[in-house]
């Protein structure tokens, strides 16, 4: 069939990406590459992605284009699950004749639900739909495809069998190339990437345990399936000789540093090709490691700190404490490697207490950028059940995570601490990190550097204000 793998339009500059890990309205703008869509379309000859959002279509500019379609794949998430149904009705009304399919989180854990939604959507694709996707395109019965919810003629819901877990991942086709097919590079900013930058997995599965993690306990799993070194550096290769514009490569594994010998391995391959690299890390990362990653071209670290309290960081199974973080952030100082760091506000044992000390961690170990996020309890993960036990939040309420203009809302609260305190804490922590004189000093010296960087650091000022102005009302 002729297929389509869409991301459809939503909120404005609202990345749910196939690829983001916190479906939201940033608060500067940026969009990640749609990963989990391009490897399916990969396998999928002569299909298409694409990403509405990224490319500021309209839902009328969509319509158009997806109504050619014989099959449309539609890549969804808990908060943009209903617009995303609604936009499946309005091309269904269209051609009633197209086969319309969703895939991510969302549906994998929650298939019946979403397939009684809307009549428009036909079936889902749970566990990891790669190759579900390709199967249904070749024009299988739907019966005889494992992984996938969908449909009989009585309305009913049939689930097939589940489908086994990949284990070759050098099987999988690059992704690159359907990038460079499919997609405007020039859409995909990240404010602590260079741009334009390119992003993809070396593997998938996470061995952490961390309660609110998406990806994990859906889609991946906790075991890490990797690609070979010679893989990964191959896909480099063909992206260094086929878009030379990229300025950084982001591997966009949960940990990708978790194998040392094999991130040591890769690091000494890319340094031979001479690219500039970013990739996810836990800070535990030892010296050694660092230091050949730095010596390879290792640009930025993708840091999730979370919390910069012990308790807080035990209760959501981090498997990190504050002391061994700042020895990591200290010789990643030394070694001149640029640090992104999250923190999550609002996790199982926040207190007014702690989110003050989860500041005053931040501002010590002062990462170059900063990413706040508040917690999060999608469906299927360990936080959402917690907070549904607990009667921090109502079961079901989850489909609020996100307001009207897809802005993060806080969800989860605490009978000694308010949603409402927990949301606001957001504007309090980004006040109080870069807006110190060191911090404002530090990011100007950064723009003298570089007139496209000034261009940039501009607009994305403006962007960050108005957040902060849209997060206090």
């Amino acid at each position: 069939m002729k297929t389509l793998f869409l991301q459809a339009p939503s909120f404005d500059g609202f990345d749910g990406g196939a690829g983001s890990r916190y479906q939201a309205k940033r608060e500067i703008k940026s969009f990640w590459y749609p990963t989990w869509l391009a490897q399916p379309a990969a396998l999928v000859p002569e299909s298409r992605v694409l990403d509405a959002p990224a490319d500021d279509l309209s839902v009328e500019d969509t319509l158009n284009i997806a109504q050619g379609y014989d099959l449309v794949i539609i890549h969804t998430s808990t908060p943009s699950f209903p617009t995303d149904a609604k936009f499946a009705e309005l091309l269904k009304a269209r051609r009633a004749d197209i086969l319309i399919g969703m895939v991510g989180a969302k549906v994998a854990v929650e298939p019946t639900p979403s397939l009684q939604a809307s009549a428009a959507i036909d079936f889902v694709a749970r566990e990891e739909f790669d190759y579900t996707c390709k199967e249904v395109a070749e024009g299988l019965p739907l019966e005889d495809i494992r992984g996938l919810s969908y449909k009989l003629a009585d309305g009913s819901v049939k689930h097939n069998p589940p489908r086994a877990t990949i284990e070759d991942m050098d099987g999988l086709p690059f992704v690159a190339p359907i990038y460079r097919r499919d997609l405007n590079i020039n859409n995909y900013f990240i404010g602590y990437l260079k741009h334009p930058y390119v992003s993809f997995y070396t593997g998938r599965g996470c061995r952490s345990r961390c309660t609110f993690c998406l990806w994990p306990q859906t889609v991946g799993g906790h075991r890490y399936r990797v690609r070979s070194t010679e893989s990964v550096l191959a896909e480099v290769k063909w992206i260094k000789e086929n878009m030379p514009e990229v300025k950084e490569i982001m591997f966009d594994d949960d940990t990708f540093t978790d194998f040392k010998q094999r991130v040591e391995e890769i690091a000494v391959g890319l340094g031979k090709l001479g690219v500039t690299w970013s990739c996810n890390a836990k800070a535990n990362v030892p010296y050694k490691t660092l230091k050949i990653m730095k010596d390879n071209g290792l640009r930025l670290l993708l840091v999730g700190y979370e919390s910069g309290d012990d308790q807080i960081l035990l209760n959501i199974k981090k498997g990190l404490r504050t002391d061994i973080a700042r020895r990591f952030t200290e010789d990643c100082r030394k070694l001149g490697i640029i640090i992104h760091g999250t923190f999550i506000l609002g996790l199982p044992g926040e207190t007014k207490e702690t989110i003050e000390k989860t500041i005053r961690f931040a501002k010590e170990i002062n990462p170059h950028t900063i990413q706040v996020s508040l917690a999060a309890p999608y469906p299927g993960t360990e936080l959402y059940r917690q907070a549904v036990e607990n009667g921090w939040l109502q079961e079901n309420e989850a489909t609020n995570l996100v307001n009207d203009t897809g802005v993060q809302l806080a969800l989860i609260s605490y009978p000694h601490l308010s949603k409402e305190d927990i949301y606001h804490s957001v504007e309090v922590f980004y006040k109080r990190f870069y807006f110190r004189p060191s911090k404002i000093w530090e990011i100007v010296r950064e723009m003298l550097m570089s007139w496209d960087m000034m261009k940039r650091r501009l607009r994305e000022g403006v962007e960050f204000f108005h957040f902060l102005r849209a997060h206090r009302a």
